[in-house]
C-alpha cells in the first residue's frame, strides 16, 4: 500500500494517521481536565512559581491521616508543609516520586511511640508544600533537610528516614552535615556509585525510561492523561502485586495542578538536564553533593521484588562499602519499591530496632 495524495475518495494513509494521533491526545487531555483546542488556555511557562490556581481536588489528608497532626514551617527560603506525630528527638522522614506523606501513615505513629517527633514533610513543589521559583536540584535537596533540621528543632539526637528522591536528599544532606543525624535509613535507592554502574545497561534504561521521557515537555501532559494513569503505571511496576488504592489519591493530589507536576518532574529535568548529563562538571558537581562516603551509621534497606533497582544478595552486600564506613545493609523479602505501605510491620521493625539502637 502506498500513501495517496491524488485522491479525493480516500485519506492519505499519512493524514489519516497524524489525523488519528493528534485525536487521540487531544481527547485525552480534555479528558484530563485541560481546556480543548481554541478555549484560550496559556501556555505553562517554562518554570514554576505563578500564584497556585485553586486546586479542584483538593488533598484528604486532613481526614486521613487519622491522629496525625498537620503543620507548616519555613525552611531553605521555602513554605513546606508536613504531617507529624509524637514528641521528642527528630525523626524526619522523607519521600519521593511519585508520592506523599502518606506513604508514612504506619511509620510516623510508631516512631511516635518510640518517643520521637515525627515528622514527613511535603517535598519542595509537591501540594501543599509552595512551588520554588525554579527546578530543584540536588544540592537545594540538601540544603532542605537541613534547613528542615534546624527549623524542626533538631539536635544531635535526631534520625533521617528516606526513601526515593527523598533518599536523595538524605545522602546529600548526610555529606553537607557529617555531625547531624544519630542514624539514617535509606531505602530502595542505591549510593551514586552503584547507580552510575548500571544506568547505561539495557535492562536499567528500559526500567528507568521515564527519567528520559521527562526531558520532553509533552510528559507533562502525558502524565496527567485519564487521571494519572502513568503514575497507576509506575506503582504498579515498582511494587508488582500491591494494591496502591489508597496510596495513589495521595500521590496525585500532591502534582494534580500542572505547576506542582511541573516541579516534581524539574527534579528529573536538572539532573539529566541534555546539555550537562554525564560531563566532568556535573560528574564532580554531583559526586561533591552527595556522592562521597556517608560518615555517620546507616542502615539501607531495599525491597527484593523492587521493578526500579533490582538487587541480589551479591549486589545487596556491596552497598555498605559504597555508602560509608559505618553502614548497613538488609533486603527485605516480598516487597517491592514502596515496602512501607506493603509489609508496614516488618518495614518498621527493622526501622525502629536501628534508630532506638
Amino acid at each position: 500500500m502506498t500513501d495517496r495524495d491524488d485522491t479525493s475518495s480516500r485519506m492519505n494513509r499519512r493524514d489519516f494517521l497524524v489525523g488519528a494521533s493528534g485525536a487521540l491526545v487531544g481527547s485525552g487531555l480534555v479528558a484530563a481536565g485541560w481546556p480543548a483546542s481554541g478555549a484560550g488556555a496559556s501556555e505553562q511557562p517554562d518554570l514554576p512559581g505563578a500564584p497556585q490556581p485553586p486546586n479542584p481536588h483538593p488533598s484528604a489528608a486532613a481526614t486521613a491521616f487519622g491522629d496525625l497532626k498537620t503543620g507548616m514551617v519555613q525552611a531553605n527560603g521555602l513554605e513546606f508543609h508536613y504531617v507529624e506525630a509524637g514528641s521528642g528527638p527528630l525523626a524526619l522522614c522523607l519521600h519521593g516520586f511519585p508520592d506523599s506523606p502518606f506513604t508514612y501513615r504506619y511509620l510516623l505513629p510508631a516512631l511516635a511511640g518510640a518517643g520521637y517527633h515525627a515528622v514527613c514533610p511535603y517535598m519542595r513543589g509537591y501540594n501543599p508544600t509552595k512551588i520554588p521559583a525554579q527546578y530543584t536540584n540536588t544540592k537545594t535537596l540538601a540544603a532542605d533537610v537541613a534547613g528542615l533540621r534546624k527549623a524542626l528543632g533538631g539536635d544531635d539526637k535526631g534520625v533521617l528516614i528516606a526513601h526515593d528522591w527523598g533518599s536523595v536528599a538524605a545522602y546529600g544532606a548526610a555529606q553537607l552535615e557529617p555531625s547531624a543525624w544519630r542514624r539514617i535509613v535509606i531505602i530502595n535507592i542505591p549510593p551514586l556509585s552503584y547507580d552510575g554502574s548500571i544506568m547505561f545497561q539495557y535492562p536499567s534504561i528500559k526500567r528507568e525510561f521515564y527519567w528520559w521521557f521527562f526531558q520532553m515537555r509533552v510528559s507533562n501532559d502525558v502524565v496527567r492523561l485519564d487521571d494519572f494513569k502513568f503514575i497507576d503505571g509506575i506503582w504498579a511496576d515498582w511494587s508488582p502485586g500491591y494494591d496502591a488504592h489508597e496510596d495513589l489519591p495521595h500521590a496525585k493530589d500532591c502534582v494534580r495542578n500542572p505547576d506542582n507536576l511541573d516541579a516534581a518532574l524539574g527534579y528529573y529535568r536538572t539532573f539529566f538536564d541534555p546539555k550537562r548529563f554525564m560531563t566532568p562538571e556535573m560528574i564532580a558537581e554531583q559526586s561533591d553533593t552527595w556522592g562521597k562516603p556517608i560518615t555517620q551509621q546507616v542502615l539501607y534497606m531495599h525491597g527484593s521484588q523492587d521493578g526500579l533497582f533490582p538487587l541480589d544478595k551479591d549486589a545487596l552486600e556491596r552497598m555498605p562499602a559504597l555508602i560509608g564506613p559505618r553502614a548497613s545493609a538488609v533486603m527485605v523479602d516480598g516487597v517491592g519499591h514502596f515496602m512501607l505501605v506493603e509489609k508496614p510491620d516488618v518495614v518498621n521493625g527493622h526501622i525502629l530496632g536501628f534508630v532506638t539502637g
